[in-house]
This record gives C-alpha cells, sequence and structure tokens, in this order.
C-alpha cells in the first residue's frame, strides 16, 4: 500500500473517531438525555460519565494534532479501544446484543486507523527508540 493510500485512510478515520468521540464527549459534558440516560441504565454514576466526557474531548484534540504527540496518540488510541470494549460489554450484559452494533462499527474503524497509524509512524519515531 503506498503512503498517500495509508495516510487518507489514517485521517479519514482519524476524523470519523474524533466526530464519534467528540459528539460523546460533548453530550456527556452537556448532560444531554439521551447519552446520561443510556450511560446511566448500563450502571454508571454520574460523576464517571463526566470524567469519561473530559477524556473524550482531550483525546480528540490530540488525535487531530498532525505528526506531534505521537506516543500520547498511543494512549489515546488505547483508551479508546477500552472504552468501546467497556461500551460494547456493558450494552451486552444490560441491553442485549443489538445495542451493540455501533461499538462493532466503532472498534472496526479505530482498529484500521490504529493500523494505518503503525505504518505510518514506526517505533523509532513514536518511541524515540535508536
Amino acid at each position: 500500500m503506498k503512503t498517500k493510500t495509508t495516510k487518507i485512510i489514517y485521517w479519514a478515520g482519524a476524523i470519523f473517531m474524533s466526530l464519534w468521540f467528540g459528539a460523546s464527549g460533548f453530550f456527556e459534558l452537556t448532560k444531554n438525555p439521551v447519552v446520561w440516560d443510556i450511560t446511566q441504565q448500563l450502571g454508571y454514576p454520574p460523576h464517571f460519565i463526566y470524567i469519561l466526557g473530559v477524556f473524550k474531548i482531550s483525546g480528540v484534540l490530540v488525535l487531530l494534532l498532525p505528526n506531534r504527540l505521537l506516543r500520547l496518540k498511543e494512549w489515546v488510541f488505547a483508551g479508546m479501544f477500552f472504552d468501546i470494549l467497556f461500551a460494547f460489554f456493558s450494552k451486552i450484559a444490560v441491553l442485549g446484543f443489538p445495542s451493540t452494533i455501533d461499538a462493532i462499527v466503532a472498534f472496526s474503524v479505530l482498529t484500521m486507523t490504529y493500523l494505518m497509524f503503525r505504518k505510518l509512524y514506526s517505533p523509532e519515531l513514536v518511541f524515540g527508540e535508536a
């Protein structure tokens, strides 16, 4: 795969995930009833919802910075992975499998985006290894 194609796939995925997590974080911080009702139905306390919102917005900002904070982007990808994973299993346990479609889509896009990130940025660039 050419570098240009890799960059296009990476940025398309990064923008999609940023819109997804940015909207979610915004709705969590503004106490949107749809997001809050579902999250509380899953058993999460209110203070946790605010924390999720702050971290999601912060992660989006880091993810959208081109060629900067590469190590922190690794952490953002990990945070997004765990957020999606916990949402998936919480929804299966409480709401049933049909409610997990959004998590499956998000996980698929996140995986492809992360794979493209790893193709674009070698471990030497991300972790400063020689």
